[in-house]
């Protein structure tokens, strides 16, 4: 007779889910759903393509947390369904795959109890990223390149929708930086933690001494607000260059000044967007980015302030978060966490969500929350 017995690890599976399922509070998000599903269906709705922009993206969002919450809630049930069955038919083929289900189904729950950690302001929202390249020559423009690679595959593994607005190129290889949009719930919440200096350790494909080399990039990530209307930027404090977009290496890829540049004089801030095809949409793109960072340089400068006179002000995190080994011992390890991986090709492939959790979970620990 076959011994199948996983009633301990799906009690624990279905306790943790009701738990997650009561902190989101699905009738809430039920009645978030109908009454923007109103405002969805309304004649009028893109009068205002702001606004309409705004209720879509809510309502889709929204849609998703609920559809996942329940697909979830319908696997534990066909599971326990298989193991039954398996049971019953001393089917060992069964048993192979509920055992595959339930560690699949545990994998689920445990990225959403660590969705629940996620309740600052913007978290919900989706998210901008940045990456920069830093110190290390060729090195670091084709790690920065790397790590655009790596987040793109690691949004294209969960089907979140992704947008590169953004590119510079290096002249020699990968990138001077890059700006792209990942569309999806929390997203903002979920990849904040990434943000900092990222440090590659390996062997230097374009040098001739076979040295070690380290190069470093930036990752920054900021929340994208739909209208960031609580700033004001008058027309004197900005420079607003256009040029042509560009491919690899310098070599154009359009044939008209449609990308634009804006620089923010006070504060130095420079916004470039190329993504659109038209000068006006980059510019009106551009601009609604310049906001919204201007909108959180103002939030952050208020909390120092209150810091400051609460005389209680402390230590960042740390600008280098995680180091990335690609000779010897071949090791992904983070700073903060501890957390790594001895396989840091699937890692640069998109292997994100264990050291994202390790992030958010040390993020709240940290916070006492």
């Amino acid at each position: 007779m076959l011994e199948v017995d996983f009633s301990a690890r799906i009690r624990a599976v279905r306790s943790t889910y009701a738990d997650i399922a009561a902190v989101t509070d699905l009738p809430r998000l039920d009645r978030e759903i109908a009454e923007l599903e109103q405002q969805a269906a309304a004649p009028d709705l893109w009068d205002d393509p702001a606004a309409a922009q705004k209720v879509t993206s809510g309502l889709s969002h929204r849609q998703a947390r609920a559809k996942r919450l329940r697909a979830v809630e319908q696997r534990i049930d066909d599971l326990e369904v298989l193991v039954e069955l398996a049971q019953e038919m001393d089917d060992e083929d069964s048993a192979t795959e509920a055992a595959e289900e339930l560690a699949a189904i545990e994998a689920v729950v445990q990225d959403l109890e660590v969705q629940t950690m996620l309740s600052g302001e913007y978290d919900e929202r989706a998210a901008v990223v940045t990456i920069r390249s830093g110190a290390g020559g060729d090195d670091a423009t084709d790690f920065a390149e790397m790590l655009l690679r790596m987040y793109l595959r690691w949004a294209e593994q969960h089907d979140y929708s992704t947008k590169v607005l953004d590119t510079s190129y290096a002249e020699g290889a990968g990138i001077k930086s890059a700006t792209f949009e990942i569309d999806a719930p929390y997203a903002f919440g979920t990849l904040s933690v990434e943000a900092g200096t990222h440090r590659l350790a390996r062997i230097s494909p374009f040098g001739s001494a076979d040295k070690r080399q380290t190069s470093f990039a930036g990752v920054e990530v900021i929340p994208l607000l739909e209208e960031a209307t609580e700033v004001d930027i008058p027309e004197n404090d900005i420079r607003v260059d256009v040029f042509r977009s560009s491919g690899p290496g310098g070599q154009s890829v359009n044939t008209t000044d449609s990308a634009v540049r804006i620089t923010h004089i006070p504060t130095g801030i420079v916004i470039s967007m190329q993504n659109e095809k038209s000068q006006i949409q980059n510019r009106a793109a551009a601009m609604r980015l310049l906001q919204t960072r201007l909108l959180l340089l103002q939030k952050e400068q208020e909390a120092a302030k209150k810091k400051e006179l609460a005389g209680s002000i402390t230590a960042s995190w740390g600008d280098q978060i995680r180091s990335y080994f690609l000779y010897g011992q071949q090791l992904v390890k983070d700073l903060r966490t501890g957390h790594e991986s001895s396989q840091p090709d699937a890692v640069f492939d998109g292997d994100l969500d264990g050291f994202i959790a390790a992030g958010i979970r040390w993020r709240s620990l940290s916070k006492g929350d």
